[in-house]
């Protein structure tokens, strides 16, 4: 079933400057009716202006979820079209040097929420035979330097959606992953500084332009959503879409180059063979 004739579609982390905001637009230019949500839905105030639901949601919240899918099956008579989970946080720390609360709110945001808001409007979707599009990203199958807890929560979203694929197959719901590659948003907006102590110290610099790098050259957000957006709504939307700067790039080469490229490249792309001639120095003088 419909609202009002319309197919509907829930997108999470809908804030302003982040890449569900131009999802949430995209959709509703479409005609589909859109529920837009974030922890403050009184941001949305320029979704709701042109004809967009808001509703406030804190995707950690399991009480929150079940809030916002009663709301929406009272709305849509118990179904729902699509499932975008785009909230997330990012964290960019050298794996020696994370603070274990922020791995824990990084795993909590980008894996346990979705498999709790997939299992919570899972009925709505199977009852519209609908589609789950998941929000991943390049860094999953990439040795992205200094994001090991960011990097290894997406490849956990992926791995979760293949198999949450084949389980919902047998009842007509699609399971589209959006493997994506630099885009505009204000994921990257926490500027950390190293620990004092830090083994990476001498990599300060690059440390610096890594937390922003997934900036340098990226998409715009409201061209990537385009894309997203006319992907996801074809009849059969493809399982894996690779969208944004450099993500057919990063298909290529993750698919036909030596795994080992790929950890050659980073290690000259952040200098981190620098660290390499310290350790050997160190020991000269020990």
């Amino acid at each position: 079933m419909t609202l009002g004739g319309k197919k509907t579609v829930l997108i999470t982390g809908c804030s302003p400057g982040g890449i569900g905001h131009k999802l949430a637009k995209a959709f509703h230019s479409r005609g589909l009716h859109v529920f837009a949500t974030a922890r403050n839905e009184k941001a949305l105030a320029d979704l709701t202006a042109v004809g967009i639901e808001a509703l406030s949601l804190e995707v950690t919240s399991p009480e929150a979820i079940l809030e916002v899918k009663r709301h929406v099956s009272e709305r849509t008579g118990g179904s729902l079209d699509y499932l975008v989970n785009n909230a997330g946080r990012n964290y960019t720390v050298p794996a020696l040097d994370i603070d274990f609360d922020e791995v824990l709110n990084v795993f909590d945001t980008n894996i346990i929420s979705v498999m709790r808001l997939c299992q919570a409007f899972g009925p709505l979707i199977i009852q519209a035979k609908g589609t789950i599009i998941q929000i991943g990203s390049v860094a999953a199958d990439l040795p992205y330097v200094f994001g090991s807890v960011y990097n290894a929560s997406k490849a956990a979203l992926h791995a979760y959606s293949n198999t949450l694929r084949v389980e919902l197959a047998p009842f007509d719901v699609k399971v589209t992953v959006v493997v994506t590659g630099g885009v505009k948003s204000n994921i990257s907006r926490t500027h950390r500084e190293l620990p004092e102590g830090s083994l990476y110290i001498p990599l300060d610099k690059e440390y610096q332009r890594r937390q922003l790098y997934g900036q340098e050259k990226a998409m715009a957000t409201e061209v990537y959503a385009e894309k997203v957006v006319e992907a996801v709504l074809q009849p059969a939307p493809a399982p894996w879409l690779w969208k944004g700067s450099q993500a057919s790039l990063v298909w290529l080469v993750v698919n036909f180059f030596p795994r080992g490229f790929l950890q050659y490249y980073f290690t000259k792309l952040f200098k981190m063979d620098k660290l390499s001639k310290i350790a050997t120095d160190q020991r000269k003088n020990d």
